[in-house]
């Protein structure tokens, strides 16, 4: 179908194309002279991802975006908001609503469960593009309940919001709770272990005990090693020649005995030259050098017994200092094992000092969460009652109207004319007859020729090729 048969067709039939339109523009204005009126009220609410949590110090910085919006959408349009609403406005409480429910369910269910899902189904929550903020909308037959009920939704979603922040911060603070005095009593315990076995081993100070002790040691071994060697010089002076002692030949009174005796001597010589040997100065000489080498035997004697004396001494002495070091050393061992122990003790100590202190600071981060009041979700503004209804749009629905009108009435008429098919043009001929068109006769005194034999020469006159016909008959 070309353009200009559609153009006739039209013209031929526009009257019934035009009824339809205004039927169908007059039946959408009366519909929506008829349809209830319906308010919309509209608040918004911001979501704040940059925040950082005041108590645990993170922020929502590596949260993805788009995912977190959206879980808040499903919450604010979740059941959990809705009912909180309906608690909120005390929906619930008229009888009028409860008799809405009887009617609509038969009194089975929970009419809160029922009302909420009502409030649901007028509910539109969108997020804004490229923004944090979630627009909350409410369609109402009353201007003053829809601003209430979408202002209900907003702080319902404020206070979903802490609650789903307080209430797992409460179960988590209670668990610590009890964690933090397990902990405790762990921490006691060992505690209490350690002060036992430090009262046990008698260790006030293990560091400075075994200082103590390890000095000791030393200056016992350094006593054992003065005596070893005293008590090894007194015996190589026993295996010695007495006058070859070192005591002996230092000795001032032998040295003196020696000096006597030579002198002694040296006169008995020079005596005995002159006097005979039984001369009385020749044996009180005699006599006088006899007592001076006996005495002089007896100190070297003296000397030699006090040189045994003392290695004897020295022997009992060393064998003395090494029971001493023998026991000095058992007591620093003890004393190294008996720290290693206190140290298991006080590990153990300083670990459950570190688990109880970690546990108490969970504690108390997650008791501060549970006690907070803020949320990373600002509201925005509140909502006001709506002055004008938001639909029925009778403009746009008369727009619509005569759109789908027109549309309509175009449809009908294309399809009446293929129902009832009609000759309206040359064009229309040629697709029925499927042959040429040789001329048109019109109610036009003069016609122009379509081909070059076909002529229209005046009325009832046409002339084809030579021959003329006139009424039908040729000329």
């Amino acid at each position: 179908m070309s353009l200009h048969q559609f153009y006739l067709i039209l013209r031929a039939r526009y009257r019934l194309a035009l009824l339809i339109a205004i039927s169908v523009v007059l039946l959408a204005l009366l519909v929506s002279l008829l349809m209830p009126r319906q308010y919309t009220a509209q608040t918004a609410v911001l979501v704040d991802l940059r925040t950082p949590d005041p108590v645990a110090g993170g922020s929502l910085a590596g949260v993805v975006a788009p995912s977190y919006m959206a879980t808040q959408v499903d919450i604010i349009g979740g059941d959990r908001v809705a009912q909180r609403v309906v608690s909120m406005l005390k929906l619930d409480d008229k009888d009028d609503v409860r008799q809405r429910w009887q009617k609509a369910t038969g009194g089975r269910g929970s009419l809160q469960a029922w009302l909420a899902e009502s409030l649901q189904k007028r509910l539109d929550v969108r997020p804004a593009r490229e923004s944090n903020v979630i627009n909350i909308s409410y369609k109402g037959a009353e201007a003053e309940s829809t601003a209430q009920i979408v202002n209900a939704f907003a702080q319902a979603y404020l206070d979903t919001n802490l609650a789903l922040k307080t209430e797992p911060a409460r179960i988590y603070a209670e668990w610590f709770d009890e964690q933090a005095k397990a902990s405790r009593t762990k921490l006691e315990d060992a505690q209490s272990r350690l002060s036992d076995y430090q009262q046990k081993a008698g260790i006030v100070t293990s560091d400075e005990r075994l200082d103590y002790e390890t000095a000791k040691l030393g200056a016992i071994s350094s006593q054992l090693t003065d005596v070893q060697v005293a008590t090894t010089d007194s015996q190589s002076k026993r295996l010695a020649r007495s006058d070859s002692v070192a005591e002996v030949m230092d000795s001032t009174l032998i040295n003196g005995l020696k000096a006597d005796i030579g002198r002694m001597d040296a006169k008995v010589q020079e005596a005995g030259v002159t006097l005979g040997p039984n001369h009385p100065q020749m044996q009180r000489m005699q006599s006088e050098l006899s007592a001076l080498r006996q005495r002089l035997a007896l100190e070297t004697k003296s000397i030699g017994s006090s040189i045994n004396t003392a290695y004897q001494v020295g022997k009992d002495r060393e064998r003395e200092l090494l029971g001493a070091v023998a026991a000095q050393k058992s007591r620093v061992l003890k004393i190294n094992k008996d720290r290693d122990e206190l140290n298991v003790y006080r590990r153990d100590v300083e670990a459950a000092q570190r688990a109880y202190e970690e546990v108490s600071k969970n504690a108390s981060q997650t008791r501060l969460q549970s006690l907070t009041n803020q949320t990373n979700v600002v509201r925005l503004n509140t909502a006001m009652e709506p002055l004008t209804p938001s639909s029925p749009k009778t403009v746009l629905n008369l727009f619509i109207a005569a759109f789908s009108g027109t549309l309509l009435g175009i449809a009908c008429v294309l399809f009446l004319e293929l129902a009832n098919r009609r000759v309206r043009s040359v064009e229309d001929i040629m697709h029925v007859l499927d042959l040429p068109v040789l001329g048109r006769i019109t109610s036009a005194p003069r016609a122009v020729s379509m081909t070059g034999n076909l002529r229209l020469l005046g009325p009832g006159r046409l002339a084809l090729g030579g021959i003329k016909l006139e009424n039908g008959k040729s000329v």
